[in-house]
Order: C-alpha cells, then structure tokens, then sequence
C-alpha cells in the first residue's frame, strides 16, 4: 500500500486530506503538534513539531507522498510574530524538504496561498514565497518532485473562529449579528473544504508535477453578499456590522477585490466537474454550528 504523510494534519484542512488519502487507499500518517481529534481507523498518529529533525526524518522514510500543512497560517498572527512566522513556515518547510529529499519521496505538496504574489498578506505571504522558492530549488538540484497548492477561501467542518465562514455563523447564532472588518465588498472565492481535499489528492497524478495548481471556488462573490446570503438562511433577523480594522484584518494585510498581482510564476487552476454548491454547503455549516452552540448552551 502506498504511504502518505500530512504533517498538519490535525488541522482544518489537513484533517480532511489525511481523510481524502485514506479514501483513495492510501496509507496515511498524521505528525502534528496535537492529536488529531478526527483520527480515523486506519489512520498512524505522530505528534511532534516540524522542527524536530531526527523525528521528521523518521516519520517520511518509506513514504510516497508528502504534505505540508504545516505551520502559522493566521494572516493577523502572522503580522504579529515575524520571527516565528520565519522558523516555524520557512525554516520547519526547510526540514521537511531536507528530510523528503534524502528519502527519495515520489511528490513533496505543499500548501500555499492565493495571497503568495500578491502586494498583501505581510509576513504570512512572504514566508509562503520564500518556502516556494525553496521547494523549486530543492526539485532542481536534490530532485524531488512537489506540488504546490494555492488555496482560496475554505470553509466547512471542523473550522474555528478563525475561518471567516465559522465566525459569521457563531456569531450569528450567539450574538445575532455578523461583524467584519471592511466594508464588504472585497471579493472571494469560497471552496468547500471537502472538494479542496478531494483536489489535493487528485493533484499526485503525473501532469501535476512541479506545478502549482491553485484551488479556490467556482465563483467570485463579495463578502457583503455571503453575509446576506447567511442572514437569509438564518431567518432575516441579523445585524451587519462593518468596521475599519482590528487583530483579524491588520491594516494593508488583506486583499481588497483580488489577491492576483502580476508574476512571471503563472499557477494552473484546477477545477473539478463535481463540486459542493456553497448555498448547500454553508446550510450543512449551519447546522453544524448551530447543533454545537446548542450543546454548549444545555
């Protein structure tokens, strides 16, 4: 059976390719810093940190495939601690790639951002440009084969507060209004998190080496209109709020109707033929969230 490890994979998005792997026969292994609270039978769990060389190098040997979701991703977090976001994102990319290199593993895929090129995004972006540069050149001069994803805006099951989606619908439920942090009409495009992962294992066949492939959804829609759309869904009765600035949109971090600059790096979109509707997909959100509020509250 072939073997597979997602570091990061307790997270959001991990937590669902480690699933998407197991689905397609794959043999997965979990490393994270926290158990994996959706572990599956079948499924290896490893907890340890990326910068852990000895247990990194330990953990890929033998495996085919490697995933990197690991790492800061928070935009404001990021903002805030530079250093960290260096050794954790750069230098904790570094030895996983190090580690897959001396291996042999077949695909090294990471994820990235659709933020990467853009003029936004701070130190998350620059850390997310600076690990890209390093996986080409590992790929030109160790051989290693990746695959670079950049991810829009997820949303879906197992999410936090801080996924946009998750906070509007929590706050929506708890608080009766949605605040944001803008004036909503910066532009996104939401992708279910079950059809990202269902694409991240796609991406291993052949025509998908040394590329980057970007993964977001079928159409653009305004931050405005999602929150209208889910005070619709809700009943009418909730308040919008829209303001200037705070820990979740530093000022000049954020993109306002695209994260596209311009760039000699040019990314292939993937786009599925099935694919989850986002009006079905936030309603399975909300009663998600509306079944975890309830519980919280009894």
């Amino acid at each position: 059976m072939k073997k597979a490890v997602v570091f990061g994979g307790s997270g959001f998005l991990g937590s669902h390719v480690a699933d998407a792997l197991s689905q397609a026969g794959w043999s997965v292994t979990i490393y994270d810093l926290a158990p994996s609270t959706a572990l599956k039978p079948g499924q290896r769990m490893v907890v340890g940190d990326i910068q852990d060389q000895a247990a990194v190098a330990k953990t890929v040997r033998g495996s085919q495939a490697v995933y990197n979701f690991a790492g800061l991703a928070d935009l404001a977090e990021c903002h805030e601690r530079p250093l960290d976001t260096v050794r954790v994102n750069i230098l904790g990319n570094s030895i996983i790639l190090e580690a897959c290199a001396k291996a042999r593993v077949k695909r090294y895929v990471f994820a990235s951002t659709v933020y990467v090129y853009g003029r936004s995004g701070s130190f998350y972006s620059a850390s997310k440009q600076a690990c890209e540069n390093y996986i080409e050149n590992y790929q030109r001069y160790r051989g290693l084969d990746y695959t670079i994803l950049r991810y829009g805006s997820l949303y879906g099951s197992r999410a936090t507060d801080g996924n946009i989606v998750h906070r509007f619908i929590t706050q929506a439920l708890s608080e009766g209004k949605m605040s944001y942090f803008g004036d909503g009409e910066e532009t996104r495009e939401y992708i279910h998190v079950d059809d990202a992962a269902r694409y991240s294992v796609e991406i291993l066949a052949p025509e998908f080496a040394n590329q980057n492939v970007t993964i977001t959804g079928h159409q653009a829609i305004r931050v405005r209109e999602l929150m209208e759309m889910l005070r619709e869904m809700l009943g009418g009765k909730i308040r919008l709020e829209f303001k200037a600035s705070s820990r979740w949109a530093p000022v000049n971090t954020r993109y306002h109707r695209t994260p596209y600059a311009f760039t000699p790096k040019l990314g292939r979109k993937l786009i599925g033929r099935q694919y989850i509707d986002l009006g079905q997909g936030l309603l399975r959100c909300i009663e998600d969230i509306h079944r975890q509020v309830g519980e919280k509250t009894r």
